[in-house]
């Protein structure tokens, strides 16, 4: 008896629910039918806001803007462009923060005289530095890398001085740069091809590369073609327009040196830094420069050094150095590359430190 009522009650709810579901759907049908016949208020607003709208009248569209309108005058808003006149000739090699007569005042220790040392508001040019007369567009790359016009950067002194090493010759109105170096007067291809028996150029781990006392920035240029892009950087010296033939080139080169302030560069920037006879005191001030380097290094990176003091047993002699002044050179640098954590790698002569932790 108890299972038959319960089950009475259950058909009970169930009519109920149904006629509740039947009641709102009628309901909602009804509702929706009085607001379609226009008699409903939100109907009835948007009835009135149509009729007092016109859609068949397009505005003409006008960009000029409403404040100069309102002004009546355009112009006045306008800031007048500022023209120069042309610096004299003898600035045509002028560079307003490495001028030499205002780094002579200023220390030689750390290379500070060697750095940006812009001029006081007062002293400054406003003038427009003049091209080297008859000055040419650079030739297009790949050409640009063995060549330069003449005009663009007219100084020889390199031509003799690095006869022997390759940088640069002069033919006839160009100069042609053979892609020799101090430590690599064979051509950098050659050189590079030694460096890849070390550092994994080709296999894409590196792609970014710092080239310290680049020269004419044979090294980065010849790196291009191996898909690494080297930033070349060396200090405005006796060696005129060096940073100026390496741009001349095509080749990403600043002025710039190691110094007493950091490099213009974020931490981890680079896969390889390069010194190729930089002439850098590495192993001076507590170790700083090689600090410097391993801070732009990502994780995993290279620093090559080739020159003094590296295989000094054989090139002592040509370096005019004691054996016991480049032993004692080498030990330091090494003592410094063992507290910051680099493994040294040695291969043909050569000495490097690879996989910066």
């Amino acid at each position: 008896m108890a299972l038959k009522a319960s089950s009475s009650d259950n058909r009970t709810r169930s009519t109920v629910s149904l006629c509740i579901v039947i009641g709102m759907c009628c309901f909602f049908y009804i509702l929706g039918a009085w607001q379609k016949s226009g008699f409903g208020k939100g109907d009835s607003i948007a009835l009135e806001v149509t009729k007092r709208t016109d859609c068949t009248v397009v505005p003409n569209l006008s960009f000029d803007t409403h404040h100069s309108k309102a002004s009546g005058n355009s112009s006045s808003l306008v800031s007048p462009s500022k023209k120069f006149k042309p610096c004299p000739d003898l600035y045509t090699d002028y560079t307003p923060c490495q001028d030499q007569n205002r780094a002579m005042k200023f220390p030689r220790e750390n290379m500070n005289y060697r750095e940006r040392h812009c001029p006081a508001q007062k002293e400054k040019l406003h003038c427009l530095v003049p091209p080297p007369k008859g000055y040419v567009a650079p030739f297009p790359w790949p050409k640009s890398r063995d060549y330069v016009p003449f005009a663009n950067c007219p100084y020889k002194s390199l031509t003799v001085e690095k006869a022997i090493q390759n940088w640069v010759q002069y033919e006839g109105n160009v100069f042609r740069f053979p892609g020799g170096g101090t430590q690599f007067p064979q051509g950098a291809d050659k050189y590079i091809d030694q460096l890849a028996s070390v550092v994994p150029i080709a296999n894409g781990t590196v792609r970014t590369a710092l080239d310290t006392g680049c020269g004419v920035a044979s090294w980065g240029a010849y790196l291009l073609k191996r898909n690494v892009l080297a930033m070349s950087f060396a200090p405005r010296d006796s060696h005129e327009a060096q940073v100026q033939f390496a741009l001349e080139r095509g080749v990403p080169a600043v002025i710039g040196v190691l110094g007493t302030i950091k490099l213009p560069y974020p931490s981890r920037a680079f896969d390889m830094a390069h010194c190729s006879r930089c002439l850098i005191p590495w192993g001076a001030n507590d170790g700083m420069y090689m600090m410097e380097v391993d801070r732009v290094l990502r994780p995993g990176g290279y620093w090559v050094l080739s020159g003094p003091p590296i295989n000094w047993k054989v090139n002592y002699k040509g370096w005019q150095r004691t054996k016991k002044d480049l032993e004692a050179e080498q030990n330091r640098i090494e003592e410094i590359a063992d507290l910051l954590c680099w493994e040294k790698s040695q291969r043909r002569a050569r000495w490097r430190y690879g996989g910066k932790g």
